[in-house]
């Protein structure tokens, strides 16, 4: 048997397994939500196990919507490629440009220098820029390139106190030979149970540090909206499901609502690491005493010298600056929603406003394959034989083999699955049985409502992907806020932000896993502290929701663009 045949005999296996299915539902007769149920419910058994791989499932309704008279093929396509894929995709070729110059890796070493060295400040000063970087870049791409610097601070605290120990180890034994001298003194020699306290002490460190770094990459995504998946999930779920909401979450509303509560969830989790692996130990937290000046030297000089490396600013490194810039000024300033933005200026005609952020995301994606990465040369009389033949533009911020390799493709398709899922539950009426099934929640308070549902999203994502999870859950709940005459995003905007929450696992998310593989902590350790997380960032959501949330967004009202979904053809 040739190698590999066997993988490929059990995914030949699993997809016909789902084609019988199909057929068998197809042909029993069943009414149209019946089918579209189906293949949401194999998709969902899919996604769960990764029996293949995430972004083939996605494909699933390409296939079975038109086998099972659902959709058209035409229909389903067209889904596939939409704004919001769009926006996201301009969003991740920029962040390949950030990665590829290293501007990431200045921004953090920079901001690290500024923040200090104590061992408080330090953790904060990791949390914070994790979570800026991850705001504009992938948690993945953020985690893997601040852990190692982490890795390099702890392996110079543990050296510098290797040191300190064998230098006092000798002054104690002069020391104490002095003192017997003394009339009436008494030395207690306490170093092998007060170096078991400082050894326990240096581990719970370590955890402290690397842990604050996957949760705050995970936390940092929440607070744009094309930070993490899910919230691209919602942007498309609300075009889907309710094409006259129009600009209602955009990317400046979101980040209204979304950057306080991530703020407010990185202080909360800096405080529960502080208190369960630090302590609030005053002279420990903020550096007191001789070996902790020592320990923020080491630091200190880990990232000085890491910093040094990169070198001066480069050309590439501004431009890319620059473009970034750019990016963020337009987005705000495109529709702010307080004033008059520059949407209104020559691309919004009546209610057809035809400039969207994916139009502002493509713009800057395409500025950087043309924005040059070195200064170009103008003087030709001095060119050397060598410089004249070499060309006058030099190369681009970005080439389409770099964007290739980097730009996860796969998550691109995940979306479209799913709004090709929020599609077919439209057109097979089975929003409409799912609502009237949920009418009974009439009788519950919407407050009791959100935070329920959040809990279940919470704990739902850490066994499955987060974008599957929001996939999943957002036209159901969608459909039970429009029945109960309840604002859809007062349930869809927490259970969106609450699919971001897997803090417990190690394989929940790939920052936790690649935390892991640096073996300081254990499975139980990462269960402990992400159970509490959990808790936090669910109490955070509600407080935002039922505050400044509600103001943002109108969530005490029931809008008129959720009264009736159209369907589009």
């Amino acid at each position: 048997m040739e190698p590999g045949s066997t993988e490929l005999e059990r995914t030949d296996s699993r997809v016909g397994t789902a084609l019988l299915g199909a057929r068998a539902v197809g042909s029993s007769g069943c009414q149209m939500f019946v089918r579209c149920a189906y293949v949401i419910i194999l998709m969902a058994i899919y996604w769960c196990t990764e029996v293949i791989p995430l972004a083939v499932t996605s494909l699933m309704p390409a296939l079975l919507f038109p086998l099972l008279k659902i959709l058209d093929s035409k229909q389903v396509c067209i889904q596939y490629m939409k704004d919001t894929n769009m926006l996201f995709l301009g969003g991740l070729i920029v962040a390949v440009a950030v990665e590829r110059w290293n501007l990431h890796k200045r921004i953090a070493l920079r901001t690290l220098l500024w923040v200090g060295a104590k061992p408080a400040q330090l953790m904060l000063g990791f949390m914070g820029v994790t979570a800026f970087l991850s705001m504009w870049i992938s948690n993945t791409a953020t985690t893997a390139m601040m852990v190692p610097i982490v890795e390099a601070v702890l392996q110079q605290m543990e050296a510098t106190n290797t040191a300190n120990e064998a230098g006092l180890g000798a002054l104690e034994l002069g020391d104490k030979g002095k003192a017997s001298e003394l009339p009436g003194s008494q030395v207690i020699f306490e170093g092998p149970a007060m170096g078991q306290q400082e050894n326990c002490d240096r581990k719970s460190m370590c955890k402290a540090m690397t842990l604050c770094v996957c949760y705050a990459a995970s936390i940092g995504g929440t607070a744009t909206l094309t930070g993490t998946g899910p919230n691209v999930v919602l942007l498309g779920q609300m075009h889907e499901l309710f094409p006259d909401s129009k600009d209602t979450v955009n990317f400046a509303s979101w980040f209204g609502f979304a950057f306080p509560n991530m703020v407010i969830m990185l202080l909360l989790a800096w405080l529960w690491l502080q208190c369960i692996y630090m302590g609030f130990n005053f002279k420990k937290s903020w550096g007191c005493g001789l070996e902790r000046r020592n320990n923020e030297k080491a630091a200190y000089e880990v990232l000085q010298e890491e910093y040094r490396k990169l070198g001066p600013f480069s050309f590439a490194e501004i431009n890319v600056l620059l473009c970034f810039l750019l990016l963020v000024s337009l987005w705000f300033s495109r529709d702010p929603g307080f004033m008059p933005g520059w949407l209104s200026v020559a691309w919004a005609e009546g209610e057809t406003k035809y400039a969207s952020d994916a139009t502002v995301a493509i713009f800057v994606a395409m500025l950087l394959f043309v924005v040059p990465s070195q200064k170009p040369k103008f003087n030709f009389c001095s060119q050397t034989e060598e410089e004249r033949k070499t060309p006058f533009y030099p190369p681009a911020l970005l080439n389409w083999k770099v964007t290739q390799e980097k730009v996860p493709w796969g998550i691109v398709l995940l979306l479209g699955g799913g709004f090709a899922l929020a599609k077919g539950c439209e057109a097979s009426g089975l929003s409409e049985w799912m609502g009237k099934q949920m009418e009974p929640l009439h009788a519950v308070p919407p407050a009791a409502i959100t935070l329920i549902l959040s809990l279940l999203v919470a704990v739902f994502t850490e066994c499955t992907s987060n974008v599957a999870t929001t996939t999943l859950f957002l036209p159901i709940f969608a459909s039970m806020s429009r029945s109960i005459g309840l604002n859809p995003l007062y349930v869809m905007l927490p259970c969106t932000l609450s699919a971001s929450f897997a803090f417990m696992l190690p394989v929940a998310t790939p920052p936790n896993a690649i935390v892991f593989a640096y073996g300081h902590l254990k499975v139980s350790d990462m269960v402990k502290t992400g159970l509490m997380m959990n808790i936090i960032g669910v109490f955070c959501v509600f407080l935002a929701v039922n505050t400044w949330g509600r103001v943002i967004f109108d969530l005490d009202r029931f809008p008129d663009w959720a009264n009736v979904t159209r369907i589009e053809t």
